[in-house]
């Protein structure tokens, strides 16, 4: 996908389209939705690098289709538009996820600012979102024995600490080792720790 893809979901037609019409002046591919209820009928947030979202929609508000991207497994950065006087709301849209909310009528060069910064954000957050998934799915390769001898790994002990732990030969050790470096692309106890510190981040949860 392009790396330029924007959402901008407001049920004023007239503000939706001087937003298309200004993104698609910049370089970006808009697709315009005139409702949360559209937009969750679509492609899905992932397509998107950044979403334009009013606050005050009518059917399902901003605050709660924020709610309903937390259920995707991802979502890209959220920017809301707000009118005057609805700022309390703004910070209630923060706490949910949104990365800045901009008052109506807003400065165009701001919004375009807010915007790049979205795009930045979104192709870190993929990449860390990437790495998580691999690393998930490199996890579930792995069979029950084969967790408790990497636990025991990370936890620094040597092989024959590790056999003595689990009442096991030395071979088996051995051959239980390899198969986690392998499963888990890395060719030592080192990698292995750097590999699984993705997991101990706070954010690593996330769903962006």
């Amino acid at each position: 996908m392009s790396d330029k893809q924007l959402a901008v979901i407001d049920d004023d037609e007239a503000v939706r389209d001087s937003l298309i019409w200004l993104f698609d002046g910049q370089g970006f591919q808009t697709t315009g939705f005139d409702s949360a209820e559209a937009f969750l009928a679509g492609p899905g947030p992932a397509a998107f690098n950044a979403l334009i979202v009013d606050l005050r929609l009518s059917g399902i508000s901003g605050i709660v289709l924020l709610e309903r991207l937390a259920e995707h497994p991802y979502c890209p950065p959220v920017i809301m538009l707000t009118a005057h006087g609805d700022v309390p709301h703004a910070v209630a849209a923060l706490k949910l996820g949104a990365i800045d909310f901009m008052e109506k009528p807003f400065d165009d060069g701001r919004l375009l600012a807010m915007v790049d910064q979205a795009l930045l954000r979104d192709q870190q957050e993929r990449d860390r979102f990437g790495r998580l998934s691999r690393l998930n799915q490199s996890l579930a390769l792995l069979t029950e024995r084969e967790r408790e001898v990497m636990q025991l790994i990370l936890a620094g002990k040597l092989n024959k600490q590790i056999a003595d732990e689990l009442a096991i030969s030395m071979k088996t050790v051995e051959v239980h080792r390899s198969r986690v470096f392998d499963k888990m692309g890395v060719k030592s106890a080192v990698e292995l720790a750097g590999l699984m510190a993705v997991l101990d981040k706070p954010d690593a949860g996330s769903k962006g």
